[in-house]
């Protein structure tokens, strides 16, 4: 069975693409430059907030980005203040959440927002003491796709990276899980679309949490064949 789940946060456990479209807003409203739709926040983020300032400058067309310091100084306020607006769980987290507590495995969670920020969400939404580690985007790490804060957690939890489910809804999860050595899952509810999500070519996509306890059973009753065989 698996030991451990690291979740991606932003379209994985909680919906927080309004947060991040009205802080971007804000700040672009306060730098006098045009702001982007909703649909457009969706495509521009997982990949941290100097990528979704930098996209968001360009696509208001300031392409050799001069005031990109100070729009993501401003950003980075402004979302300080707003980083839990509107924002809340998916269907189907928390009972996913006590399924997995209840089979024992830890809970992690590996976000591309910036730390204070990722804890501040993870923790009013859920509660303090929820997940076992919770870390967003630090200077001492490399972000997502890279492995190493995706296998600090599995090492943490002394687990291997075969005993991790990594759970994420972006082409850079897949990236993240696959790099990481661990099976991946890919939800539907997030900010990519199916075809985005079969392209990224993860262990699994999920629809719906009870598609992802399936996964978790089947693998428990694989572990518990293999222990049968074993002389």
């Amino acid at each position: 069975m698996y030991k451990a789940c690291i979740f991606d946060l932003d379209g994985t456990l909680t919906d927080t693409l309004d947060s991040l479209a009205h802080s971007v807003n804000l700040a672009m409203k306060e730098l006098g430059i045009p702001g982007i739709t909703r649909e457009e926040c969706r495509q521009f983020v997982g990949n941290g907030s100097a990528v979704l300032i930098e996209k968001t400058l360009k696509k208001a067309g300031e392409e050799y980005l001069s005031r990109f310091e100070e729009a993501l100084a401003v950003y980075l306020r402004v979302f300080d203040e707003n980083c839990t607006w509107h924002v809340k769980p998916y269907d189907g987290i928390p009972d996913l959440i006590q399924e997995m507590k209840q089979e024992g495995m830890k809970l992690g969670v590996l976000s591309n927002k910036p730390d204070r920020q990722a804890v501040h969400v993870v923790e009013t939404v859920f509660g303090k003491g929820t997940f076992d580690l919770i870390r967003g985007q630090r200077d001492d790490f490399p972000r997502k796709p890279d492995p190493s804060a995706s296998l600090l957690i599995a090492e943490t939890f002394q687990a291997e990276p075969s005993e991790v489910l990594y759970i994420g809804d972006s082409e850079v999860d897949a990236a993240t899980g696959k790099a990481a050595g661990m099976d991946t899952v890919l939800v539907t509810w997030g900010f990519r679309s199916r075809e985005v999500l079969e392209e990224a070519g993860p262990s699994w996509i999920a629809d719906s949490t009870k598609e992802i306890v399936e996964i978790m059973k089947n693998r428990r009753k694989r572990d518990e064949q293999l222990q049968r065989r074993m002389p």
